[in-house]
């Protein structure tokens, strides 16, 4: 069972048979009491209808009963003898044998409504006492039970031996006496008309929620299918195949949405892997060779006990020198991979910019000296920055480096440092012979290097494993600055710096970071 909620199409399908099931039970009960409502509001009316008309005859027996009276009383008071009628006349003038003569009320109303005729209605009156005085009802129980009438209200419902009847009641004066009629129809017909319309809702529903359940089902079944497809897809996708992507059907709905979202992201984890098993390879080949050179000269020197201290010197300097390319080559490696893992941590101080850039200048001037290179710095004024020393020191020692190491024997580097709106602008300019066109976007790139472009001294101690402007860019993306090489040709390369003044920009680099 547990697994059976586990699904979502299960779970979707239950969730929308419930709300249309509410929906439709609502809608049902509602029909069903408007109906019902109508109904009686209609059958109230109508006997109050009818009742009225009665109340229209009874007045007019009450009218025709007060003339006869009026006649009578007429023909006894005069005076005058009546003439002596002929025998025509005298047989026409007198009234038949069976007609009886009204005298009172009561009698005009027993035989006026003993006269009524209506379809399904019948009528009893009463006197203000309870004595019946006419009525059109046969059932002795239904009158007994409307003698019984409440004494509140104008309508009632009484229930009879096999039906329910609806009694309306009314007040009527005549000839200053208190009468009570009662009307009454029967329910039969309203009640089966209801119990079929409930009957109809009873087998309608089930049918109704059924039908939409199958077809809520398959049309959740048909939706989540692409989901399905896309779960079965991701789980074939590991690290040794990460250019396969998911399928895409519908581009512009959710799932297609979600599906390109997935892509990205599988387009984004394959390039780190890419860049991972780069970043290994390179690493590799970059640590294989000084190692390589440090154990040639560690087994030529074990190798010949004859050899002289003077060559011994030269084996451990060679050894010196390789250590110190691999203990470099190792903290870079090191600081990029906790700049990866986001566990360095920059340590904020205010500092000047034009001093730390003189520092750079003066930690390069002797290998400028060697390579016959002149360096000119232009800082204009006082640059207080708020900064971590030491990456802004290695930031621009790597690109001092750079510049001396590839720039022509007796060229010259170029440091011009100003305040822009709200960033400090600082251009670095060598003499170089410039980076090919097909290489200016790798050059932020780890381990990459133009060789084919500039000349590199590789005898030098100092050669670099291509993780310098990698660093560099790092280090200017933690400072929330910006690092490009604005020109590169023939003539040199310009690489531009802008590091930003606002001290809210660099607390949030901060927390960033």
């Amino acid at each position: 069972m547990d697994n059976m909620f586990n699904s979502i199409r299960i779970r979707l399908t239950i969730w929308y048979l419930g709300v249309l099931a509410l929906i439709i039970v609502a809608f049902a009960a509602a029909v069903y009491l408007l109906v019902a409502r109508n109904l009686n509001r209609t059958t109230d009316e109508n006997l109050a209808e009818r009742t009225r008309n009665v109340e229209m005859e009874l007045r007019k027996e009450e009218t025709d009963l007060a003339e006869e009276r009026r006649l009578r009383e007429a023909e006894k008071t005069t005076n005058l003898k009546p003439e002596e009628p002929d025998e025509d006349e005298d047989e026409q003038a007198k009234p038949p044998e069976e007609e009886e003569e009204i005298s009172t009320i009561e009698q005009a109303i027993g035989e006026e409504v003993g006269d009524l005729r209506f379809r399904d209605y019948w009528f009893v009156v009463f006197t203000n006492d309870g004595q019946p005085i006419a009525s059109t009802v046969a059932d002795e129980q239904l009158l007994n039970r409307i003698k019984n009438f409440p004494a509140a209200g104008n309508y009632a419902d009484l229930p009879g031996a096999s039906e329910t009847f609806r009694v309306y009641r009314t007040a009527l004066e005549l000839e200053g006496k208190q009468f009570q009629i009662y009307a009454t129809v029967s329910l039969r017909e309203q009640t089966e008309f209801l119990d079929n319309l409930k009957r109809i809702f009873y087998t309608a529903v089930p049918i109704a929620l059924f039908l939409a359940g199958l077809g809520g089902y398959f049309l959740a079944r048909r939706s989540l299918a692409p989901v399905v497809s896309m779960s079965n897809q991701a789980a074939k996708i590991s690290s040794s195949n990460l250019n396969e992507r998911l399928p895409v059907k519908h581009e512009r709905d959710e799932l297609g949405s979600l599906a390109r979202v997935f892509n990205q992201l599988l387009g984004r984890l394959e390039n780190s892997f890419e860049q991972q098993r780069r970043f290994m390879a390179d690493a590799s080949h970059e640590l294989r060779t000084p190692l390589a050179i440090v154990r040639a000269e560690s087994e030529i020197a074990l190798s010949n006990d004859a050899r002289t201290a003077a060559e011994y010197r030269e084996s451990l300097a060679i050894v010196h020198d390789e250590s110190k390319r691999l203990t470099r080559m190792v903290e870079d490696l090191f600081l990029l991979a906790r700049a990866d893992s986001g566990q360095y941590e920059p340590h904020w101080t205010t500092i000047d910019l034009g001093d730390i850039l003189a520092e750079c200048v003066r930690a390069v001037h002797a290998l400028a000296e060697k390579r016959k290179v002149k360096i000119e710095l232009s800082a204009f004024g006082e640059m207080p920055l708020q900064a971590d020393e030491s990456l802004l020191h290695r930031l621009f020692l790597n690109l001092l480096n750079n510049a001396v190491k590839y720039n022509r024997t007796g060229g010259a580097i170029s440091i011009a440092a100003e305040t822009v709106g709200e960033n400090y602008r600082i251009e670095i300019s060598d003499t170089g012979l410039g980076i090919a066109k097909e290489d200016e976007a790798k050059i932020f790139e780890r381990f990459f290097r133009a060789d084919k472009a500039r000349s590199r001294n590789d005898d030098e101690t100092n050669g670099g494993a291509g993780l310098g402007l990698s660093i560099a860019a790092w280090i200017v993306e933690v400072h929330q600055g910006s690092l490009v090489l604005k020109k590169s040709d023939t003539e040199g390369s310009v690489f531009e710096i802008e590091l930003p003044i606002s001290r809210s920009a660099l607390r949030e680099s901060a927390s960033s970071a």
